[in-house]
Protein backbone atom coordinates (compact mmCIF):
# COMPACT_ATOMS: atom_id res chain seq x y z
CA UNK A 1 0.00 0.00 0.00
CA UNK A 2 1.23 3.48 -0.80
CA UNK A 3 1.84 5.53 1.97
CA UNK A 4 -0.03 8.53 2.40
CA UNK A 5 0.98 12.08 1.36
CA UNK A 6 -0.60 15.78 1.88
CA UNK A 7 -1.57 15.48 -1.95
CA UNK A 8 -4.19 18.40 -1.47
CA UNK A 9 -1.10 20.88 -0.79
CA UNK A 10 0.94 19.97 -3.88
CA UNK A 11 0.69 22.25 -6.74
CA UNK A 12 -1.58 21.23 -9.33
CA UNK A 13 -4.18 19.88 -7.16
CA UNK A 14 -6.10 16.71 -8.51
CA UNK A 15 -9.84 16.79 -9.56
CA UNK A 16 -12.05 14.50 -8.21
CA UNK A 17 -12.17 11.05 -9.95
CA UNK A 18 -14.81 9.77 -11.72
CA UNK A 19 -16.32 7.19 -9.69
CA UNK A 20 -18.63 4.55 -11.30
CA UNK A 21 -22.51 4.92 -9.68
CA UNK A 22 -25.22 2.18 -10.42
CA UNK A 23 -28.81 2.48 -9.01
CA UNK A 24 -30.36 -0.44 -7.03
CA UNK A 25 -32.31 -1.13 -9.46
CA UNK A 26 -30.31 -1.48 -12.07
CA UNK A 27 -29.65 -5.25 -12.03
CA UNK A 28 -33.13 -7.66 -11.27
CA UNK A 29 -32.42 -10.07 -8.11
CA UNK A 30 -32.56 -13.16 -10.43
CA UNK A 31 -29.82 -11.89 -12.48
CA UNK A 32 -27.72 -10.64 -9.55
CA UNK A 33 -27.94 -14.63 -7.21
CA UNK A 34 -27.30 -16.33 -10.90
CA UNK A 35 -23.72 -14.00 -11.25
CA UNK A 36 -22.70 -14.95 -8.09
CA UNK A 37 -21.15 -18.03 -9.69
CA UNK A 38 -20.38 -19.80 -6.32
CA UNK A 39 -19.80 -16.95 -4.01
CA UNK A 40 -20.77 -16.87 -0.50
CA UNK A 41 -22.18 -13.20 0.57
CA UNK A 42 -22.30 -12.36 4.70
CA UNK A 43 -24.06 -9.84 5.70
CA UNK A 44 -22.84 -8.29 8.47
CA UNK A 45 -24.17 -6.11 11.15
CA UNK A 46 -22.80 -4.03 13.70
CA UNK A 47 -25.49 -3.41 16.48
CA UNK A 48 -25.04 -1.88 19.84
CA UNK A 49 -28.35 -1.01 21.68
CA UNK A 50 -30.88 -1.68 18.65
CA UNK A 51 -33.42 -3.69 19.91
CA UNK A 52 -35.95 -1.31 18.17
CA UNK A 53 -34.89 -2.24 14.83
CA UNK A 54 -32.51 -4.73 14.37
CA UNK A 55 -34.99 -8.02 14.33
CA UNK A 56 -36.86 -6.13 11.32
CA UNK A 57 -33.38 -5.93 9.31
CA UNK A 58 -32.48 -9.29 9.91
CA UNK A 59 -36.33 -10.79 9.12
CA UNK A 60 -36.18 -8.65 6.28
CA UNK A 61 -32.90 -10.41 4.40
CA UNK A 62 -33.83 -13.83 6.09
CA UNK A 63 -37.44 -13.72 4.55
CA UNK A 64 -36.88 -12.05 1.03
CA UNK A 65 -32.30 -12.78 0.02
CA UNK A 66 -30.91 -15.62 2.55
CA UNK A 67 -30.59 -19.35 1.57
CA UNK A 68 -33.06 -20.39 3.97
CA UNK A 69 -36.27 -20.01 1.74
CA UNK A 70 -36.36 -22.90 -0.61
CA UNK A 71 -37.86 -21.77 -4.07
CA UNK A 72 -36.73 -18.36 -3.99
CA UNK A 73 -33.57 -16.25 -5.18
CA UNK A 74 -30.88 -16.62 -2.73
CA UNK A 75 -28.60 -14.16 -2.83
CA UNK A 76 -27.02 -13.85 0.97
CA UNK A 77 -25.55 -16.68 2.36
CA UNK A 78 -25.27 -15.33 5.89
CA UNK A 79 -26.31 -13.12 8.56
CA UNK A 80 -24.31 -12.43 10.96
CA UNK A 81 -24.43 -9.41 14.35
CA UNK A 82 -22.09 -8.58 15.98
CA UNK A 83 -23.21 -7.44 19.15
CA UNK A 84 -21.23 -4.62 20.45
CA UNK A 85 -21.82 -4.73 24.30
CA UNK A 86 -25.43 -3.77 24.24
CA UNK A 87 -26.97 -3.40 27.66
CA UNK A 88 -30.56 -4.24 25.58
CA UNK A 89 -32.26 -7.42 24.09
CA UNK A 90 -30.46 -6.88 20.64
CA UNK A 91 -29.10 -10.00 20.53
CA UNK A 92 -31.92 -12.13 21.36
CA UNK A 93 -34.56 -10.41 18.52
CA UNK A 94 -31.82 -10.40 16.08
CA UNK A 95 -31.36 -14.11 16.83
CA UNK A 96 -34.84 -14.81 16.55
CA UNK A 97 -35.27 -12.82 13.99
CA UNK A 98 -32.68 -15.72 11.84
CA UNK A 99 -28.96 -14.04 12.51
CA UNK A 100 -26.10 -15.72 13.50
CA UNK A 101 -25.16 -13.78 16.71
CA UNK A 102 -21.60 -13.64 18.15
CA UNK A 103 -20.73 -11.34 21.17
CA UNK A 104 -17.66 -9.08 19.74
CA UNK A 105 -15.96 -9.61 23.23
CA UNK A 106 -15.68 -13.46 22.04
CA UNK A 107 -13.59 -12.82 19.11
CA UNK A 108 -10.07 -12.46 19.47
CA UNK A 109 -10.12 -11.44 23.01
CA UNK A 110 -6.44 -11.42 23.07
CA UNK A 111 -6.85 -7.65 21.16
CA UNK A 112 -9.17 -7.04 23.80
CA UNK A 113 -12.93 -6.79 24.59
CA UNK A 114 -13.36 -4.08 22.30
CA UNK A 115 -15.67 -1.06 21.41
CA UNK A 116 -16.39 0.37 18.75
CA UNK A 117 -17.70 0.27 15.57
CA UNK A 118 -14.36 -0.38 13.85
CA UNK A 119 -13.52 -2.99 15.84
CA UNK A 120 -17.03 -4.68 15.45
CA UNK A 121 -16.32 -4.47 11.62
CA UNK A 122 -12.77 -6.04 11.64
CA UNK A 123 -13.72 -9.06 14.20
CA UNK A 124 -16.95 -9.67 11.62
CA UNK A 125 -14.41 -10.15 8.72
CA UNK A 126 -12.87 -12.91 10.84
CA UNK A 127 -16.09 -14.72 12.02
CA UNK A 128 -17.95 -14.08 8.16
CA UNK A 129 -17.79 -16.97 5.83
CA UNK A 130 -18.55 -14.70 3.06
CA UNK A 131 -15.88 -14.46 -0.13
CA UNK A 132 -18.13 -10.79 -0.32
CA UNK A 133 -18.69 -8.92 3.15
CA UNK A 134 -21.54 -6.44 3.08
CA UNK A 135 -21.99 -4.59 5.77
CA UNK A 136 -25.75 -2.37 7.07
CA UNK A 137 -26.01 0.07 9.89
CA UNK A 138 -28.64 -1.47 12.68
CA UNK A 139 -30.30 1.66 13.33
CA UNK A 140 -31.86 1.64 9.58
CA UNK A 141 -35.96 2.23 9.88
CA UNK A 142 -38.31 1.09 7.69
CA UNK A 143 -35.60 -1.27 6.17
CA UNK A 144 -35.76 -2.52 2.58
CA UNK A 145 -33.62 -5.20 0.64
CA UNK A 146 -32.39 -2.26 -1.66
CA UNK A 147 -29.88 -2.34 0.98
CA UNK A 148 -28.33 -5.40 0.67
CA UNK A 149 -28.99 -6.07 -3.00
CA UNK A 150 -27.90 -2.54 -4.26
CA UNK A 151 -24.14 -3.24 -2.57
CA UNK A 152 -23.81 -6.08 -4.08
CA UNK A 153 -24.19 -5.47 -7.60
CA UNK A 154 -20.88 -3.99 -8.44
CA UNK A 155 -19.45 -6.52 -6.17
CA UNK A 156 -21.15 -9.38 -8.51
CA UNK A 157 -21.65 -7.91 -11.57
CA UNK A 158 -18.03 -6.46 -12.19
CA UNK A 159 -14.72 -8.49 -11.25
CA UNK A 160 -12.40 -4.71 -11.09
CA UNK A 161 -14.79 -3.66 -8.53
CA UNK A 162 -13.64 -4.23 -4.87
CA UNK A 163 -15.35 -1.96 -2.42
CA UNK A 164 -18.82 -0.83 -3.36
CA UNK A 165 -20.36 2.32 -1.21
CA UNK A 166 -23.92 3.17 -0.99
CA UNK A 167 -25.76 6.98 -0.74
CA UNK A 168 -29.09 8.02 -0.44
CA UNK A 169 -31.19 10.77 0.41
CA UNK A 170 -31.81 11.53 4.11
CA UNK A 171 -34.78 13.00 4.39
CA UNK A 172 -34.04 14.06 8.35
CA UNK A 173 -31.04 15.79 7.36
CA UNK A 174 -32.91 18.09 4.68
CA UNK A 175 -31.99 16.69 1.37
CA UNK A 176 -29.59 14.51 -0.14
CA UNK A 177 -26.05 14.44 0.48
CA UNK A 178 -23.82 13.84 3.24
CA UNK A 179 -24.92 14.69 7.07
CA UNK A 180 -23.13 17.35 9.15
CA UNK A 181 -19.56 15.46 9.69
CA UNK A 182 -19.62 14.15 6.62
CA UNK A 183 -20.07 18.03 5.14
CA UNK A 184 -18.37 20.13 7.64
CA UNK A 185 -15.48 17.88 8.69
CA UNK A 186 -15.10 14.83 6.36
CA UNK A 187 -15.48 16.53 2.70
CA UNK A 188 -13.46 19.31 3.36
CA UNK A 189 -10.42 17.32 5.05
CA UNK A 190 -10.63 15.13 1.90
CA UNK A 191 -10.90 17.74 -0.67
CA UNK A 192 -7.65 19.05 1.45
CA UNK A 193 -5.64 15.60 1.61
CA UNK A 194 -7.53 13.60 -1.03
CA UNK A 195 -9.39 15.08 -3.54
CA UNK A 196 -9.61 12.22 -5.74
CA UNK A 197 -12.45 10.28 -3.14
CA UNK A 198 -14.24 13.91 -3.37
CA UNK A 199 -16.44 11.82 -6.28
CA UNK A 200 -18.16 9.96 -3.81
CA UNK A 201 -21.48 11.21 -2.44
CA UNK A 202 -21.39 10.29 0.93
CA UNK A 203 -17.99 8.86 2.42
CA UNK A 204 -19.44 7.90 5.95
CA UNK A 205 -22.04 5.64 4.91
CA UNK A 206 -22.80 2.75 6.70
CA UNK A 207 -23.86 0.34 3.98
CA UNK A 208 -21.13 -0.62 1.63
CA UNK A 209 -19.57 -4.13 0.90
CA UNK A 210 -16.30 -5.57 -0.36
CA UNK A 211 -14.16 -8.96 -1.45
CA UNK A 212 -12.75 -10.45 1.41
CA UNK A 213 -9.28 -11.17 -0.52
CA UNK A 214 -9.07 -7.37 -0.46
CA UNK A 215 -10.59 -6.41 2.83
CA UNK A 216 -8.33 -8.51 4.89
CA UNK A 217 -5.13 -6.43 3.67
CA UNK A 218 -6.62 -3.14 5.35
CA UNK A 219 -6.03 -2.02 8.95
CA UNK A 220 -9.35 -0.85 10.75
CA UNK A 221 -10.13 2.33 12.39
CA UNK A 222 -11.46 1.11 15.75
CA UNK A 223 -13.90 3.47 16.09
CA UNK A 224 -15.90 5.80 13.98
CA UNK A 225 -13.08 6.58 11.52
CA UNK A 226 -13.32 2.95 10.03
CA UNK A 227 -15.49 4.06 7.12
CA UNK A 228 -13.57 7.03 5.92
CA UNK A 229 -10.30 4.78 6.80
CA UNK A 230 -11.44 1.95 4.41
CA UNK A 231 -12.73 4.25 2.00
CA UNK A 232 -8.52 5.67 1.79
CA UNK A 233 -6.96 2.67 2.04
CA UNK A 234 -8.47 1.07 -0.58
CA UNK A 235 -8.08 3.44 -2.92
CA UNK A 236 -4.36 3.33 -2.27
CA UNK A 237 -4.69 -0.08 -2.20
CA UNK A 238 -6.46 -0.90 -5.64
CA UNK A 239 -7.05 2.45 -6.97
CA UNK A 240 -10.19 4.31 -8.18
CA UNK A 241 -11.42 2.14 -10.41
CA UNK A 242 -11.91 -0.64 -8.05
CA UNK A 243 -14.70 1.52 -6.09
CA UNK A 244 -18.09 1.83 -7.38
CA UNK A 245 -21.24 4.02 -5.41
CA UNK A 246 -24.74 2.95 -5.85
CA UNK A 247 -27.70 4.98 -5.30
CA UNK A 248 -30.25 3.19 -2.69
CA UNK A 249 -32.73 6.03 -2.48
CA UNK A 250 -34.16 6.71 1.07
CA UNK A 251 -32.70 5.95 4.17
CA UNK A 252 -34.47 7.12 7.57
CA UNK A 253 -32.84 6.32 10.89
CA UNK A 254 -32.43 8.37 13.96
CA UNK A 255 -30.52 12.09 13.79
CA UNK A 256 -28.59 12.31 16.05
CA UNK A 257 -28.05 15.65 18.44
CA UNK A 258 -24.69 18.18 17.89
CA UNK A 259 -23.47 16.54 21.41
CA UNK A 260 -23.12 12.77 19.99
CA UNK A 261 -21.47 13.96 17.07
CA UNK A 262 -18.56 15.73 18.53
CA UNK A 263 -16.79 12.48 19.42
CA UNK A 264 -17.81 10.93 15.57
CA UNK A 265 -16.70 14.11 13.96
CA UNK A 266 -13.21 14.29 15.48
CA UNK A 267 -12.82 10.33 14.76
CA UNK A 268 -13.03 11.03 11.49
CA UNK A 269 -11.06 14.26 11.02
CA UNK A 270 -8.37 12.17 13.03
CA UNK A 271 -8.28 9.71 10.82
CA UNK A 272 -7.88 11.51 7.53
CA UNK A 273 -5.10 13.44 8.88
CA UNK A 274 -3.34 10.65 10.42
CA UNK A 275 -3.86 8.79 6.91
CA UNK A 276 -2.51 12.02 5.22
CA UNK A 277 0.66 12.20 7.40
CA UNK A 278 1.27 9.28 9.92
CA UNK A 279 1.81 10.44 13.25
CA UNK A 280 0.37 13.42 13.10
CA UNK A 281 -2.46 12.96 15.45
CA UNK A 282 -2.80 10.62 18.58
CA UNK A 283 -4.47 7.46 18.71
CA UNK A 284 -6.39 8.50 21.32
CA UNK A 285 -6.57 12.02 21.54
CA UNK A 286 -8.63 13.73 23.88
CA UNK A 287 -11.79 15.86 23.01
CA UNK A 288 -12.09 18.22 25.27
CA UNK A 289 -15.69 19.36 26.07
CA UNK A 290 -16.82 23.57 27.17
CA UNK A 291 -17.89 21.84 30.93
CA UNK A 292 -14.64 20.70 31.36
CA UNK A 293 -15.55 16.70 30.48
CA UNK A 294 -13.40 14.94 28.62
CA UNK A 295 -14.05 11.72 25.93
CA UNK A 296 -10.60 9.81 24.35
CA UNK A 297 -11.37 9.43 21.01
CA UNK A 298 -10.05 6.10 20.09
CA UNK A 299 -9.05 6.15 16.68
CA UNK A 300 -5.90 3.38 16.75
CA UNK A 301 -5.97 0.20 13.82
CA UNK A 302 -6.55 -3.11 14.52
CA UNK A 303 -4.00 -4.62 11.73
CA UNK A 304 -4.29 -6.13 8.70
CA UNK A 305 -5.97 -9.52 9.20
CA UNK A 306 -3.14 -11.69 6.80
CA UNK A 307 -1.07 -10.38 9.40
CA UNK A 308 -2.81 -12.56 12.24
CA UNK A 309 -1.77 -16.34 12.37
CA UNK A 310 -5.33 -16.90 14.18
CA UNK A 311 -6.71 -16.01 10.94
CA UNK A 312 -4.55 -17.51 8.24
CA UNK A 313 -5.20 -20.63 10.21
CA UNK A 314 -8.62 -20.34 10.47
CA UNK A 315 -8.88 -19.58 6.38
CA UNK A 316 -6.19 -22.74 4.90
Amino acid sequence: MRSGLLRGLEVGTPTPATVTSWHHRDVALDALVAAKDGRRISVCIPARNEASTVGDIVACIEARLATKRPRQPCLVDEILVIDDHSTDNTANIAAQAGARVVDARTVLPEYGDGHGKGEVLWKSVFVAEGDLIIWCDGDIAAFDERFITGIAIPLVVDSGVAFSKGFYDRPEAEGIGGGRVTELVARPLLSMFFPQLCGIRQPLSGEYGGRRDVLEQLPFVQGYGVDVGLLIDIEALAGMAAIAQVDLDVRHHRNRPLSELSPQAMAVASTILHKARPGLVAADAPLQHADGTIDLVDVAERPALVELAAYLARTA
